[in-house]
């Protein structure tokens, strides 16, 4: 416990009864009083309050101006940073030589600089990362600053009664308002694929902030269990487990957030680490894609689950990277990576489990579908 690091809300968590456990060098919140089961149905039907405090929150200004940082960032990502208009956010990736993940981010432009949000196991590297490459950039770790994420269909409702305005934005959306809890700067997104939004508070209002919130009835404190399953059933990634250094975007099936103009015969084609590779699989196709897949019966298959194209015989021909029991569905869910060949919806597979072959399916992402406000 000496050498985690703690959230500003680490009291709060304890005072709720969490459940706390080591993740990312953090004291982390994995569950409350609920259960995961409970919390997880209740951010999709309600809203829920996630403590995110351990990512990483990053400014970038360029003597220049916001394009000439959006410009210099495109050097290290394959997306199109100078188009994205003042007051939007989007999704990105940091891409290696070799064309893999090194990290999957969010970037906004907010007027004359942009602000970066890097998952908080990679956030040292991340920011080392663009200090080395990003020349004539300033690179501002913001530490002062809680993170907070609120979930689900009535968020909205929430949070407007807090800081009225945030109901006019849409998805994915970007402001910075004035409140009684100081500057909030405040996107509309998450990850769990419920609308909701994330707002970054003064760390010194964050406990404040967070009871004001988990004191309307429809707001309940959710851990990182919950966090995990709403994000599988939306069919969306978790850095180290579905995508890492040795996985492309293609492979990934990320490929919505290339935009054209950074793809061949784009006006901003190529320029990033790994290009040649991500835009050959762009053209060509990669030899394996990420998948859905739905175990028979009740008992999830859980990540390193090695997949097989026969119930006997064979070499192992993919792996699940990610799996759980998704209480939305009622049913077990996995992701994985499996060859082309064999990735079309309705293809059966099987998974070793405990030394015994077991039927599964792949499916369409997500599971559950997405209810953003567009």
């Amino acid at each position: 416990m000496s050498d985690l690091r703690v959230t500003p809300l680490n009291a709060l968590h304890r005072e709720l009864g969490a459940k706390m456990v080591p993740f990312a060098g953090y004291d982390m919140p994995v569950q409350y009083k609920l259960g995961v089961m409970k919390e997880h149905l209740h951010c999709r039907a309600e809203a829920g309050l996630f403590d995110v405090s351990h990512m990483g929150q990053v400014i970038l200004r360029h003597p220049d101006g916001v394009e000439a940082a959006a410009l210099a960032l495109e050097s290290l990502v394959p997306v199109d940073v100078a188009g994205l208009a003042s007051g939007r956010q989007r999704y990105g990736f940091f891409t290696n030589d070799a064309g893999g993940i090194m990290d999957d981010l969010m970037l906004a432009n907010r007027g004359d600089h942009l602000f970066v949000v890097v998952n908080a196991a990679c956030k040292e590297a991340d920011i080392a990362h663009m200090r080395a490459h990003l020349s004539g950039c300033e690179v501002e770790e913001i530490s002062d600053r809680a993170l907070l994420a609120l979930q689900g269909p009535k968020a909205e409702a929430v949070l407007e009664a807090l800081v009225p305005g945030v109901a006019d934005m849409r998805f994915m959306d970007v402001a910075i308002m004035a409140s009684e809890y100081g500057e909030l700067w405040i996107s509309r997104s998450g990850y769990t694929g419920e609308d909701g939004y994330e707002i970054s508070v003064p760390a010194s209002e964050a406990e404040e902030f967070a009871r004001a919130l988990l004191s309307h009835e429809a707001v309940e404190p959710i851990g990182l269990g919950a966090r995990d399953s709403l994000r599988l059933e939306a069919g969306l990634c978790l850095y180290g487990h579905d995508i890492d250094e040795e996985t492309s975007p293609v492979e990934a099936r990320l490929t919505w957030a290339i935009q054209k103009l950074r793809r061949k015969g784009g006006a901003r084609e190529g320029g990033f680490p790994g290009a040649d590779r991500i835009l050959a699989e762009l053209s060509d196709g990669a030899a394996r894609h990420r998948v859905g897949l739905r175990p028979e019966g009740r008992a999830p298959m859980r990540e390193g689950t090695e997949l097989y194209a026969e119930a006997e015989g064979g070499t192992p021909i993919g792996r699940v990277t990610s799996g759980a029991f998704g209480p939305t569905i009622e049913a077990p869910m996995s992701m994985g990576y499996v060859p082309k060949d064999v990735s079309a919806e309705g293809t059966q597979l099987f998974g070793d489990v405990r030394g015994k072959r077991q039927p599964v399916t792949v499916a369409a992402l997500p599971f559950t579908p997405a209810n953003f406000k567009r």
